[in-house]
């Protein structure tokens, strides 16, 4: 294509070969539904299609995650909007037939809380209290088939700018409507952008960071695999906007399936004339590259990651020049993640007027967060800002499994901290997480119930961040392992008094001395444990005792003479013969053998086994 009437004209010859009323399954076919078996599903439809020669009748399409990873594999039927859950390769014939006469399977819809059928996706309590901007367009897009994504009006929003806009007018477009970036620190996108607009030396680089590391998030992962021309448009306009003409998408090689959708997709863009030499004939020039990292938490800050491109080791420096005046190549240089890049075709398309209408004062547009841990509902899901955590932790993910009580969720990733249930009704932003004393961050989102120790939580994320310091400055490389040892002391008895009080001292100093934010934030697990859950912290210490008996060296377990039966079945799992008794009498647990591994508490049918 090498015109915008190209593109036009493209877009309605590939509009003219769809019939319009076409019945169409769409398979969610991401890594997570790999792992749970979309590809025998698409196997199997295929071949059902195939053998009632169907296909003037019904089309069949292959997308990225459709958000709700747990009813992995599902089908989607369009235009109905009918949702097929837990879907086998067995169930293949009969979709197709339904699907043909208009007919819905009862049988593999989603059953909501009540055992109610929802039959349309519209239906789903997990879909229908979101706002999928950008998410929402997977089911529609075959990230093979560029023609997927030019049919929805994909880069138009790229022939607009270059062809009605100046690179000022985009520049002052995104700063009015606040785009804030997604990557964690929330900094304006448009004001970044002016800057190395603005900023001396050529030539100027965009950046696309898609190294992402968080525990539990997988929110890049999922645009990239299922939707990579949305992202590749942004860096377009962007890159347009503040005169680059060579970008870079940094991803991190655990992530096969996006980097293999990137490299089609890429490659397709500049077979239609929309990457490369003279773009579109407008005389725009630009090009990128992928970057694969190795998997280093670190090199998600931004001077680390531009070091790693470079192939120098991913280490941070010190930010006395900023990457807009001297970034990558000592160039200026723009970097903004794969979900702040995927919102910019909107921003043209719609306008900054209509994208201030979503989200709060000081954060517009909505937010994708990766909702896992105990939660009944678990998957990608996005919200606009502003929406409370009670929402989305309820509404959208329906509770805690099994009646347990909720009791933190963490929000920013590793970094982020852990807010109680009293902080279920604050509204979802970025400057209100801050005031908490956690993160927007990336968008991860774990939730806990009552079953978890705080303590150990908070260990267990510290412990992380040791692990993935890159350990060029002392005050992290230090300083979070000495918090690190002072908190595995606590969860294994040997806590002592003044250990909190000594742990939010060094936190202090780790915070304000580190070089990179990884340090910086690397407190914030532990900072927001003491201080909403600090009563925690005084039974570890002062009365050996985890009240959420999770750490193992601070639990004990007994046998209830009154339930005991004396099948014994806790005696022929016990690994170390610390269960004695006869049959049919009741039993005793020596504490000198007992490990404390809580086998025999699992398979107790009498709850005879205490566990304290």
């Amino acid at each position: 294509m090498a015109s915008f009437d190209d593109l036009v004209k493209r877009r309605g010859e590939i509009a003219a070969g769809r019939a319009p009323n076409r019945a169409t399954l769409v398979l969610g076919d991401g890594t997570c539904g790999r792992a749970s078996g979309s590809s025998e599903v698409r196997a199997a439809l295929s071949e059902a299609i195939s053998s009632l020669d169907t296909e003037k009748r019904l089309a069949f399409r292959t997308t990225g995650c459709h958000g709700f990873c747990q009813i992995e594999p599902n089908v989607q039927v369009l235009p109905d909007e009918t949702l097929y859950v837990h879907v086998k390769p067995e169930n293949a014939q009969s979709i197709v037939e339904a699907a043909l006469s208009g007919k819905v399977l009862k049988n593999l819809t989603f059953k909501d809380g009540q055992k109610k059928s929802c039959a349309k996706i519209t239906d789903v309590p997990f879909y229908k209290r979101q706002m999928r901007l950008l998410s929402g367009l997977n089911v529609y897009v075959d990230p093979l088939r560029i023609e997927d994504y030019i049919a929805i009006d994909g880069y138009q929003a790229l022939a607009k700018a270059l062809f009605t806009m100046t690179p000022d007018f985009v520049v002052e477009e995104v700063i009015k409507a606040n785009l804030r970036g997604r990557g964690g620190g929330g900094f304006p996108a448009g004001w970044k952008w002016d800057s190395v607009r603005k900023a001396e030396g050529e030539p100027k680089y965009v950046v696309c960071n898609a190294d992402e590391g968080d525990p539990g998030a997988y929110m890049d992962r999922s645009l990239l695999e299922g939707n990579p021309h949305l992202v590749i448009e942004g860096m377009l306009i962007g890159a347009f906007a503040i005169g680059s003409h060579e970008g870079y998408v940094y991803v991190r090689n655990e992530y096969p399936l996006a980097v293999q959708n990137l490299i089609v997709a890429l490659d397709q863009a500049r077979e239609h004339g929309l990457l490369g030499k003279n773009i579109l004939g407008s005389g725009f020039d630009f090009d990128i590259r992928i970057n694969r990292g190795g998997g280093a938490f670190v090199c998600g800050e931004s001077s680390a990651l531009m070091q790693s491109i470079e192939g120098r080791p991913g280490e941070p420096i010190p930010k006395y020049v900023h990457m807009s005046e001297r970034g990558l190549y000592n160039k200026p240089t723009n970097l903004n993640n794969v979900e702040t890049w995927a919102n910019v075709p909107f921003i043209v398309n719609r306008g900054a007027d209509w994208y201030r209408t979503i989200g709060t004062e000081g954060s517009k547009g909505t937010k994708i967060f990766s909702l896992v841990g105990n939660i009944n509902n678990t998957g990608q899901v996005e919200v606009p800002m502003g929406i409370s955590l009670r929402e989305i932790v309820e509404g959208i993910g329906g509770g805690i499994p099994n009646r347990r009580k909720f009791k933190a969720v963490q929000t920013g990733g590793p970094s982020g901290g852990c807010l109680p249930a009293d902080c279920l009704d604050v509204p979802v932003d970025f400057d209100q997480l801050t005031k908490l004393g956690s993160m927007m961050g990336s968008g991860g989102m774990i939730v806990m119930d009552e079953d978890s120790c705080m303590v150990d939580v908070a260990r267990y994320f510290t412990n992380f961040l040791v692990e993935e310091s890159c350990g060029k400055c002392v005050p992290c490389r230090e300083g979070v392992m000495q918090l690190r040892d002072i908190l595995n002391d606590i969860t294994q008895g040997r806590g002592r008094e003044g250990d909190v009080e000594l742990m939010e001292d060094l936190s202090k100093v780790v915070i304000d001395c580190s070089l990179c934010a990884l340090g910086q934030s690397a407190p914030n697990p532990l900072l927001t444990t003491i201080r909403y859950f600090r009563d925690e912290y005084v039974a570890h210490i002062h009365d050996k005792k985890c009240p959420a008996r999770r750490c193992t060296a601070l639990i004990s377990f007994r046998i209830d003479a009154e339930n005991c039966t004396g099948c014994a079945l806790c005696k022929k799992q016990c690994p170390t013969v610390a269960i004695a008794g006869e049959k049919k009498k009741t039993h005793v647990i020596d504490p000198e053998k007992c490990i404390r591994c809580g086998a025999c508490f699992e398979v107790c049918k009498f709850d005879a086994v205490i566990k304290e």
